[in-house]
């Protein structure tokens, strides 16, 4: 990406190619700003961690994978606690927001904030934002206290409400400098992260003394360069359930056929692995993996022969695959946060296979359609993104402290790092479908490609992205 792309890109070079993508700090534009002993040297609880500070030398490689002659690559600030801070206990005034869609675990990420920022900093004042962006400026705040968030992790959703669009940057920035706060905490996906960016120029060219960190929540985890977004987990483990629903209605009946749409807009990532942790599924689609429904090689014929071979079988598909083969109603049509409205592809689908095999082809089948979208979306986090949350808020809070700014605590590499937010919104992780994982999941759903020939090259040659979490014919007389 070239540099002239982003004005406060801070580049540091080292030999061997080693380049550090650093975050901004205040002192990039506040010059001579005092600075102030971390009060963690007191804290009890760190009494016995060998070393209380991470050392400012000390970064995250992008890259893991490399060979004996390979530079050493792109690397992010390792997140953590510093030795000295920007901001006195007293003068910390902080505030919460959370944007976009629910997710499992934003309030395990809120309560973290709290307790991270009164338990380790000794900060007495924190605000929630309500019902996102446009809560700046048109909704109250709620006091936000260990007390208040004791127990808010057990709960799906969050307190302070979420809301998509109402980005209105001037009337944001203007609150933030009315209210007197200084350091705030964006929970959001990858527009919200965008929005975020906005408002740390906007900060920036005020030279106010506030900090813009942001939290990366997507279900479906199609931000890149972290290794996972927190609810990711959660969303999976969930799917299984849903899966299995479906698993048990279709092989109970005759011709059983159960479907599954789950999230996934742009990236399928929760049903790949939704799939491949069940075993019960017999196809998987996705928005990446273009699919076709008549003639050979086609969805259909995999059906039939999956059909005759087992009396049953589970689709699982991502709502965002197979839009192509949709009407166009409603292709310009955006919601708030500008995502284009989607039809439904497991309505549409479920009635194609209805109108294929039993108008079609006179088979008797039995079809039921399973949507556990907004069940999914809903509930707490289980263990493994909680704990993940836990991280992400304590490192958002550690380097807000040190006086870093403008950017995503995110996990890379399993090290908790500090990302410029370019990186984060420069364009969206999606599955490689000439990667390894995927290739797993075809050998264990047995489905076709749906690729020809010319796609398999056509793919391979496009540019692989730098990190990744890790497509009707005659019917076949049943009788034969």
């Amino acid at each position: 990406m070239a540099e002239n792309q982003h004005p406060h890109q801070k580049l540091v070079q080292g030999e061997l190619g080693y380049v550090l993508e650093d975050v901004p700090h205040l002192i990039d534009y506040i010059p001579g700003l005092p600075t102030y002993p971390n009060p963690l040297q007191d804290n009890p609880a760190y009494s016995v961690v060998k070393q209380y500070f991470v050392h400012e030398d000390d970064t995250v490689p992008q890259k893991i994978v490399v060979h004996r002659d390979s530079p050493r690559g792109n690397h992010f600030r390792r997140a953590g606690p510093r030795q000295r801070v920007c901001f006195q206990s007293d003068d910390v005034h902080a505030c919460i927001v959370t944007c976009g869609g629910l997710c499992p675990g934003l309030n395990t990420v809120i309560r973290e904030i709290v307790c991270s920022l009164y338990k380790m900093y000794g900060v007495s004042k924190v605000l929630g934002i309500e019902g996102g962006y446009k809560g700046f400026y048109s909704r109250n705040t709620i006091p936000l206290t260990p007390k208040v968030v004791n127990d808010i992790h057990k709960r799906g959703g969050t307190i302070i409400g979420t809301s998509r669009g109402g980005h209105d940057t001037g009337k944001i920035v203007d609150s933030i400098q009315d209210r007197g706060i200084n350091q705030v905490y964006i929970i959001g996906g990858d527009g919200t992260q965008k929005g975020a960016a906005v408002i740390y120029e906007e900060i920036r060219r005020r030279g106010l003394k506030v900090i813009v960190a942001g939290i990366p929540k997507t279900i479906d985890n199609d931000i890149p360069v972290i290794d996972r977004s927190f609810g990711f987990d959660t969303a999976v483990e969930e799917a299984q359930r849903a899966i299995n629903a479906a698993h048990v209605e279709a092989e109970s009946m005759e011709n059983g056929i159960g479907i599954v749409k789950l999230m996934g807009r742009y990236s399928g990532f929760i049903a790949m692995y939704a799939t491949l942790a069940s075993r019960d599924v017999d196809c998987c689609l996705i928005p990446e993996s273009p699919f076709y429904l008549e003639g050979k090689g086609g969805l259909f014929e995999f059906m039939e022969e999956t059909l005759m071979e087992n009396g049953h079988m589970v689709i699982v598909i991502a709502e965002g695959a197979g839009q192509e083969l949709l009407t166009e109603d409603r292709r310009d049509e955006k919601d708030a946060s500008g995502n284009r409205l989607l039809k439904d592809v497991g309505l549409w689908i479920s009635h194609k296979i209805k109108e294929y095999f039993v108008t079609g082809c006179k088979w008797t089948i039995n079809l039921k359609y399973i949507d556990p979208t907004y069940m999914i979306r809903a509930i707490p986090s289980n263990a493994s993104d909680n704990v993940y949350c836990t991280l992400l808020a304590q490192s958002a809070v550690h380097g807000a402290m040190a006086g870093y700014t403008g950017f995503t605590s995110g996990l890379v590499n399993g090290r908790q790092t500090y990302i410029p937010f370019y990186r984060i919104i420069e364009r969206q992780n999606k599955v490689v479908t000439t990667d390894r994982m995927w290739a797993r999941l075809l050998s264990s759903t047995n489905q076709p490609s749906f690729m020809s020939p010319k796609d398999v090259v056509e793919a391979k040659n496009e540019e692989m992205p730098q990190t990744q979490l890790l497509d009707g014919g005659n019917c076949k007389d049943k009788s034969s």
